[in-house]
């Protein structure tokens, strides 16, 4: 059982006693569900290796909670997770997809019109019972039917963060079987897409004697629940988390041609086949072809070159004008996944985060981190326990200690080695007219200042925008955090005129985030695109609230690397100094 399978049980045992109005219980479960969800290491093989006392190291993780795991871990089951599903038998992941639905909401809908499902909800709201209820209303159901739609316009696809990990284990365990030479990730996957639709793995084998061994090992994993098909170069199987997988076995000499065919996208792949026919050639998955005969195809590079083109990085290849700008030598040195020197958006356990402050300095330097900037929450989000101007100084006051010992520790490093250091920062928020919840006395001495809306999502399009503008214009408001607001397959982006915004942040000289939580990755690559050729600097951020946010700043590297962003854009990819003469 993977760590999705248990945090998504813990989160729905979260939800049930939310429903009772049952306290502190809810919460201990989902910040339980958070941490097991975020964690680099599968909670089974920590069992397995410590046992009990091996989840109780874990952050955030009581005796009670352990225990529950343990017996999921043991048994496939929990007793109290059954009991909780038979007192309202509902579809708790369908139901909670819907945006502004909740737990309360989803107890209320069963008790009153028997909403089991997705299905019933959309039923019911149709039929317009839902605005009769207590405290419902017209608008309400108006928003659920709309939360619906938005569902059925994103599809059944994955957020890149939840598939990558999994696909990363698949292609380590092909690569390391007898017979194999090399094994890909393909796809959309390759491409650091923001949703995966499927996995896609390419492998080469020395002789296809081994194919069939390739095939049988694919088809029988522990990972795979359904079988579609199994061929001596194809198999096409379901994976436990639902997402359909392909493996495809290629000659050697093949290689880089399917590897190239398997990871542009449709029109990129359009593209580059309409210059090989004007160049009298013939390309596929198995190769470029002149006259019948193969002239290349075991590596990428070659068929991009005898083409007349500078190879591009898998996260561009979309067809929006890579191909135009490898013609004439104007690709962009895209940013680098070992660029990024701090990390701007960090929550400690002083709000909403579980890890503290010293946790952060460990881990940050062991991925070769130099500074972080902690930003708690601010006061007006209460259930985030959120600091007032107070809260700020006393922070502040402990991130000088902490600084003082950082740079006594610095001293006896190595030449040419930096010291650690952590910046004093909010995440402060902005209100519904635009103004902040922290005094500009207290915003004044803080290192970095961003800002980001947790509340009055659905403004029309021009006030949102006045509001974002507003807070921009503060002059110590140095970043905006997720601009758009959007959670991937769950909550659609606020209603921006982002030309404007944009605009904005070049006028007043703001920083954009890139947002690198996989629920997020806000802002997207078009309007990375957009910032970058407008002058715009942006930052990447993990939005961390424990220290394995950490590993969610690679998804930020690819959404800059997909919307064009060089070293030169990103803020955090330059020295401290450097960065701090950037900010306001």
């Amino acid at each position: 059982m993977d760590n999705n399978e248990i945090a998504k049980i813990l989160y729905e045992i979260s939800e049930y006693l939310a429903m009772d109005d049952i306290p502190f219980k809810p919460q201990a479960y989902e910040k339980a569900a958070v941490i097991i969800d975020d964690l680099d290491e599968e909670v089974e093989k920590i069992y397995k290796k410590e046992g009990l006392g091996g989840l109780l190291k874990l952050p955030m993780i009581g005796k009670g909670i352990a225990e529950i795991i343990e017996e999921l871990l043991k048994t496939g089951k929990i007793k109290y997770y059954e009991q909780l599903k038979k007192k309202i038998p509902v579809n708790l992941s369908e139901l909670t997809a819907v945006e502004g639905i909740g737990p309360k909401i989803i107890k209320k809908l069963y008790k009153e019109l028997g909403v089991k499902n997705l299905r019933d909800l959309e039923r019911v709201a149709k039929a317009r019972k839902i605005r009769h209820l207590r405290d419902f209303g017209e608008k309400t159901e108006s928003n659920i039917l709309k939360g619906i739609e938005f569902l059925k316009r994103s599809g059944n696809r994955f957020t890149l963060g939840s598939v990558i990990p999994r696909a990363r284990e698949i292609e380590q365990k092909i690569k390391n079987l007898p017979g194999v030479k090399q094994a890909v990730i393909a796809g959309s996957i390759r491409r650091m897409k923001e949703t995966i639709g499927d996995g896609d793995l390419l492998a080469a084998v020395f002789s296809f004697k081994d194919a069939g061994k390739v095939m049988d090992f694919f088809v029988s994993m522990p990972e795979v629940v359904h079988v579609y098909s199994k061929g001596p170069t194809r198999s096409s199987v379901r994976l436990r988390s639902d997402l359909d997988f392909d493996l495809r076995v290629v000659p050697e000499k093949s290689f880089g041609a399917a590897l190239q065919y398997f990871t542009g996208s449709k029109d990129h792949n359009i593209a580059l086949r309409k210059i090989a026919i004007e160049k009298r050639y013939r390309l596929n998955e198995y190769g470029l072809w002149k006259k019948g005969r193969m002239v290349a195809g075991k590596n990428e590079e070659e068929i991009y070159k005898i083409l007349g083109l500078k190879i591009m990085e898998p996260e561009l290849r979309e067809d929006k004008g890579e191909i135009e700008a490898s013609k004439i030598g104007r690709l962009p040195k895209i940013i680098k996944y070992s660029d990024l020197k701090g990390d701007l958006q960090v929550q400690t356990d002083w709000s909403d985060g579980s890890s503290s402050m010293e946790d952060y300095i460990e881990a940050a330097e062991k991925i070769g981190l130099e500074y972080i900037a902690i930003t708690d929450h601010t006061k007006s989000l209460g259930v985030a326990n959120g600091l007032d101007e107070k809260g700020l100084d006393k922070q502040s006051r402990e991130i000088d200690k902490i600084n003082a010992k950082l740079k006594v520790k610095s001293k006896n490093l190595p030449a040419g080695r930096h010291g650690f250091k952590i910046l004093k920062g909010a995440e402060v928020n902005i209100l519904k007219d635009g103004n902040l919840d922290i005094k500009d006395e207290a915003l004044k001495k803080l290192d970095v200042v961003g800002v980001a809306i947790h509340s009055s999502f659905k403004m029309p399009k021009k006030e949102m925008t006045e509001r974002i503008i507003k807070a921009m214009k503060n002059p110590h408001v140095d970043i905006v955090f997720h601009l758009t607001g959007r959670v991937i397959n769950q909550r659609p982006p606020y209603d921006l005129d982002i030309e404007r915004v944009i605009k904005a942040a070049k006028e007043t000289k703001t920083i954009l985030e890139i947002n690198a939580h996989p629920s997020r990755l806000d802002i997207k690559d078009d309007y990375i695109r957009m910032a970058k050729e407008a002058g715009v600097k942006m930052e990447i951020s993990s939005d961390a609230h424990n220290v394995s946010y950490f590993q969610f700043l690679e998804y930020g590297i690819s959404q800059a690397r997909r919307g064009w962003a060089e070293k030169k854009d990103i803020i955090n990819a330059w020295p401290l100094e450097k960065m701090l003469k950037m900010l306001k």
